[in-house]
């Protein structure tokens, strides 16, 4: 075995032991009684959502009622999250409290009672006049689904969800901006609870019917070694290029992410093997950081999968998921192009070499070795875009992915079948309890009419002015990101900003993407950088230094936003011929920026010090953001005048480094 081979094998092992650590400081360490019967729950909630899902009807020989069904999910998911979450950070992590068993039982019941008067609930409109002892079970449900908002998403969830959930109670007595229709107590529960736009709206519903199996097949991929693949053919493809280990944190965490859809969870997976494969050929502590947090950051980006958000998105713009996907990839692959070009500029600024080839594994060994994980990404990516089977679609992977896995040496034991089972009940509940909690919000603001009032507003206070609309609500998505999951924060903004970007002319899909965009740059961003600290945590350096470092790492995910709202072409909406121009122009003017923040333009060599090498970079990152900002749309400067002006500043820009160089001595020759 060779030693970089032993080096990944131990990097997964620390992955694996650093990940449990996050687990226990989030979840309970729970005895075999307790485990067993959240793995029952998990079994049964699977089993139900693919009889719901694929019109089976297993159980009284027609399809169940989605109401019925999605409150026995909600159920399940709410019982779960009191067994699993402790109350507290003093509450024992060994032991179910007393009052979380009174808990998890009252759910049951309470979700019991709404499952079995479930048509009665639609028939007669119970959301509106629903009898008194229900509406005291929807006052008691209430409750529960904003304690369990809190223990899976914390205080920040908690408070904005139970502030804005009261609104219809308040509505009609706040100022006119923000006012709307005024309820009682009662009537607001009810329609809370009994209504299919609040807890039963989009969030719980794509969490439901869409995005199970999804996750189901992203928690299959981890348990059965796909991470550990993908980190092996990064480094068999990359490793030996300068600045190797680097390109291999971009490739393997960008696959990674786009499975786990979690920029924390993402850093803690391939940040043990990347950091310090990184910091051995001469990167800095925080500079591998921040390559890690930006890298895992843009996984969420990255199609096929995602995340959660991207489901939710398809649900409230009514189109199909992959029409999500589709718009998603020029606009992830300039992110990660940018990131890659910044590594090749800083590692060929100070000479950073790759790793040696007999060090690195053998390409066509690690096919060999994991060829099915890339055979069964390849039956969802079909079966999603040719048989647009959205729902269906990672149920099949994820059975073919376990079946050919057992005839494999990584096969799961009973042990690691009953790990992935409790994995898979862990993220059911965590983002259960935050999506069920979120969906209170939506259902305040459609039943004040609040929604409509603030869209009127923002567009008012705008004026016709759309990029200073765009700012507002970039600075606002960011803002909300900061104390909020980036599903979170976009379902607000896409009730709310979202339909004032359209009525602004923007392109629909172009006008969400931009809010999801913005909700999720906190990750990276000081002076909250969640995905930066934690990978600092990982690199042993200064946290607000990793935060720096990933700020500048991830400058183009700062514009690209601004990028394809402008010209929506970028989202692959225009003709075949737009869209390969803004394209090419766009991929020239990231290696341009790259130049400028890094300090080596290729062809022309490493930007000297001083005031002159200040003006290079200078004049370089603002070539490169014109030639990358899209001509034509609503930018109304075509793209023949941004690389007039790009390539005067580019020639100036060049010039200035060939004379520094010459004055400093430095030989003049070709350097890429």
């Amino acid at each position: 075995m060779s030693d970089q081979q032993q080096t990944l094998n131990a990097a997964s092992d620390e992955a694996e032991r650093r990940a449990e650590e996050i687990y226990a400081t989030r979840y309970r360490a729970l005895s075999i009684p307790w485990q067993t019967l959240l793995m029952v729950m998990t079994v049964a909630i699977t089993i139900l959502a693919i009889n719901q899902i694929f019109n089976f009807g297993f159980f009284i020989g027609e399809v169940m009622l989605d109401s019925r069904y999605l409150y026995i999910y909600v159920g399940a998911i709410l019982t779960m999250v009191f067994i699993s979450f402790p109350a507290t950070g003093s509450a024992s992590r060994t032991s179910v409290a007393w009052y979380d068993i009174v808990l998890a039982l009252t759910s049951v019941g309470l979700f019991s009672y709404f499952a079995v008067n479930a048509e009665r609930i639609v028939l007669e409109a119970w959301e509106y006049a629903a009898p008194q002892f229900g509406i005291y079970m929807a006052l008691a449900t209430w409750a529960l689904v904003l304690e369990a908002g809190r223990r899976t998403g914390g205080w920040p969830i908690f408070v904005v969800v139970a502030v804005l959930s009261l609104y219809p109670l308040y509505a009609d007595r706040m100022p006119d901006v923000i006012s709307g229709v005024g309820m009682g107590l009662e009537d607001a529960a009810a329609f809370h609870i009994m209504s299919e736009e609040s807890l039963f709206g989009i969030p719980t519903q794509v969490a439901a019917l869409l995005l199970f199996g999804f996750l189901l097949f992203g928690v299959s991929l981890q348990h059965t070694g796909a991470g550990k693949f993908f980190i092996n053919i990064a480094f068999a493809l990359l490793g030996r290029f300068r600045g190797g280990p680097a390109k291999v944190a971009i490739f393997s965490s960008g696959l990674m992410g786009s499975m786990s859809g979690g920029p924390v969870t993402n850093v803690l997976t391939t940040g043990p093997l990347s950091i310090p494969t990184m910091r051995r050929i001469g990167f800095s502590r925080g500079y591998a950081a921040g390559v890690e947090a930006c890298a895992s950051t843009g996984g969420v980006l990255m199609p096929p999968i995602m995340g959660a958000t991207a489901f939710v998105m398809a649900n409230f713009l009514g189109v199909s998921y992959v029409t999500i996907v589709i718009a998603a990839i020029i606009p992830s692959l300039l992110y990660f192009f940018g990131l890659f070009m910044q590594i090749d500029a800083y590692a060929a600024r100070y000479d950073l070499k790759g790793l040696p080839r007999e060090e690195l594994p053998n390409p066509l060994d690690v096919l060999k070795d994991g060829w099915y994980f890339i055979f069964v990404f390849a039956l969802l990516v079909w079966m999603l875009v040719h048989l647009q089977r959205e729902a269906t679609a990672p149920f099949f992977a994820t059975a073919l992915l376990l079946v050919i896995n057992q005839f494999t040496k990584h096969k799961l034991s009973v042990k690691g079948f009953l790990k992935l089972l409790s994995a898979v009940g862990q993220i059911l509940a965590e983002l259960g309890g935050i999506l069920a909690a979120i969906g209170l919000i939506i259902g305040s603001l459609q039943v004040t009419g609040m929604a409509g009032t603030l869209t009127n507003d923002l567009v008012y206070i705008a004026g016709d002015n759309v990029l200073m609309l765009l700012i507002m609500g970039a600075l606002t998505a960011f803002v909300l990101g900061i104390g909020m999951t980036v599903t979170a924060a976009y379902i607000f903004l896409a009730v709310i900003l979202a339909p004032a970007l359209i009525r602004a002319g923007l392109d629909p899909v172009a006008s969400h993407m931009f809010i999801m965009y913005w909700g999720m740059l906190s990750f990276i961003t000081p002076p909250v950088a969640i995905a930066a600290f934690v990978a600092a945590s990982v690199a042993k350096c200064s946290p607000m230094r990793a935060g720096l470092e990933a700020m500048r790492l991830g400058t183009i995910i700062y514009f690209i936003p601004f990028f394809f709202v402008f010209n929506p072409a970028l989202l692959m909406f225009g003709t075949p011929m737009e869209v390969i121009t803004v394209v090419i122009t766009a991929l020239i003017g990231v290696i341009l920026l790259a130049a400028g923040l890094q300090g080596y333009l290729l062809g022309a060599g490493r930007v000297g010090p001083g005031v002159l090498g200040l003006f290079s970079r200078i004049t370089l990152v603002c070539s490169g953001l014109i030639l990358a900002a899209p001509g034509g749309g609503m930018v109304g400067i075509t793209h023949g005048t941004l690389m007039l002006t790009s390539a005067g500043l580019l020639i100036v820009g060049a010039t200035t480094i060939l004379l520094q160089r010459r004055a400093m001595g430095e030989p003049i020759r070709l350097r890429l």
